[in-house]
């Protein structure tokens, strides 16, 4: 398999994920590569959820956020404040672009899923 094909067979197990998440949640770039059996990968799935916004079914982005539930990946949205709304949309408080009570939202794949 080339690397472009396992890269991109990586991004979609990446959405995949993502689009478990339950409405009013949020997980991390961390917990998504370690449920995905690649620990050391959570840039990876920041480099995939970079690309979230072009695939055909939906990915709801804006529930993933990084270790210390900052908003870091609020600059590949289509404006400043659009992942922070749709956070507050789903009633998850957002305060300085971190989530307040993450510990409270947060939501990890590997107790949560089945793999």
């Amino acid at each position: 398999m080339k690397y472009s094909e396992a890269s991109q067979d990586f991004f979609e197990q990446v959405y995949q994920v993502c689009r478990e998440i339950p409405y009013g949640r949020v997980t991390t770039y961390g917990a998504i590569a370690k449920y995905l059996g690649a620990a050391r990968s959570s840039r990876v799935v920041g480099w995939a959820m970079n690309s979230a916004h072009s695939q055909q079914n939906t990915v709801p982005a804006q529930r993933v956020v990084n270790r210390n539930g900052q908003l870091t990946g609020k600059i590949h949205f289509s404006t400043p404040f659009e992942m922070e709304e749709k956070l507050k949309s789903e009633g998850i408080l957002v305060k300085n672009d971190t989530i307040v009570d993450f510990k409270k939202y947060f939501w990890d794949p590997s107790i949560e899923l089945a793999l």
